[in-house]
């Protein structure tokens, strides 16, 4: 089993930047926020690894996030690379990250206060794409900025309807807390959409009837830990009205078809 979407931070300043972020979301974390606490929780939840996004919320932060992110590209934690539509020389920053080995990138439009049909995040994935990198991204309602949501639906269509991306992943099942949204503008379309904190939030049958209309073939399982118990989501997951063959496309198969694994 694989999660598709968790998040770390350094040792020295995880424990400031879980109370900052905790106390901005109103929502506890399951666990410390450093790697090691996230391969412990890996293994209680009997995960073969994670995927680390690291959200780069300044251009400045590009080489000390990514440096960071670098020591993480095998054993329980994979981590992608992270970028800033405020990078000028994106081009030459994804072929740095390709080159380094990053099988992917992350992008936050709310912490990175874009709007993801921004012309910057068109030419990142673009440029991503044309170098095979997948490309993660929060999609609808974060609790951190509760007045403005910087990923539709809608938006996310227009990207695809643009720029057409092999490998674009829109979390939060296309759009936290915007699901009929997603609905009607993007189940069925070529993106994935990942698992993370929609169990308990998302309607079961929604979040079945969405699996099955888009194709259980483009979900990966996610939990955003530390904002959701890996071994919890694997649990609720366990137990929802699906094949044993859709949980295993989901758990495992699609996020290692999507990593070339």
């Amino acid at each position: 089993m694989i999660d598709f979407h968790t998040h770390m931070f350094p040792e020295k300043i995880a424990g400031k930047t879980l109370s900052f972020l905790s106390a901005r979301c109103g929502i506890p974390p399951f666990t410390d926020g450093t790697p090691r606490g996230l391969e412990q929780s890996a293994e209680e939840a009997g995960l073969e690894f994670s995927v680390a996004l690291p959200v780069v919320t300044s251009p400045a932060q590009f080489d000390s996030i990514n440096h960071f992110a670098e020591q993480y590209r095998e054993g329980r934690i994979l981590s992608f690379g992270g970028i800033h539509p405020d990078n000028e020389d994106y081009k030459e920053k994804l072929r740095d990250l390709k080159n380094r080995g990053f099988r992917g990138i992350k992008l936050h439009p709310d912490y990175q206060e874009t709007f993801f049909n921004d012309i910057r995040y068109k030419r990142i994935i673009s440029c991503a794409s044309e170098l095979d990198l997948i490309v993660s991204v929060h999609a609808g309602f974060d609790p951190g900025y509760p007045d403005c949501v910087h990923c539709t639906p809608a938006m996310a269509g227009e990207v695809l309807d643009e720029v057409r991306p092999q490998k674009l992943v829109l979390a939060h099942m296309g759009g936290f807390l915007r699901w009929d949204e997603v609905e009607q503008e993007l189940v069925g379309r070529d993106v994935w959409f990942d698992t993370a904190v929609v169990f308990g939030k998302m309607p079961d049958d929604q979040f079945v009837r969405i699996c099955r209309k888009h194709g259980t073939d483009r979900i990966l399982f996610a939990t955003d830990s530390p904002w959701s118990g890996q071994r919890e989501s694997v649990e609720y997951f366990r137990k929802m009205d699906l094949s044993e063959e859709e949980k295993r496309q989901i758990l495992t198969e699609n996020a290692k078809n999507l990593l070339t694994l």
